[in-house]
């Protein structure tokens, strides 16, 4: 009996990764359908993208397909700027951990438009691909 009390803590465990797994896997099936109508996107666990002729799309994944969807045009972007732990990086010179967004500074207002990026090297691809198509 001792022995079974011991494995079932492991057992609640193994059914949470796995109830966890599950819903990783449903929000990743309801991004792939959201995504199509993007000529290029990323998913990961903060956020998702799409870019769509000059217009950019994000918001956050759901099991349902992404919710609090914004956009604004590449036309609109004065600078992009990759910032890991909050700070402005160089992307030829790429820390090697920390948190890192992309931060769009528009034309039309103050405040940047900030999308996190679970990796620090997905975050600079990104930026490097939308200053090229920022012209």
């Amino acid at each position: 009996m001792e022995r079974g009390l011991l494995w079932l803590p492991l057992l609640a465990a193994f059914i949470g990764l796995a109830w966890m797994g599950s819903r990783e896997y449903q929000k990743l099936e309801a991004y792939k359908t959201w995504a199509a109508a993007f000529d290029n996107s990323k998913y990961d666990i903060y956020g998702v993208l799409g870019l769509k002729d000059k217009i950019i799309t994000w918001g956050k994944p759901t099991t349902k397909g992404p919710i609090n969807l914004q956009s604004f045009s590449l036309e609109e972007v004065q600078q992009i700027r990759l910032l890991v732990k909050g700070q402005a990086v160089d992307l030829d010179n790429l820390p090697s951990r920390g948190s890192s967004e992309l931060e769009f500074s528009l034309k039309t207002t103050d405040i940047p438009i900030k999308i996190p990026f679970t990796e620090i090297e997905l975050g600079a691809k990104w930026a490097r691909y939308l200053q090229q198509h920022d012209h």
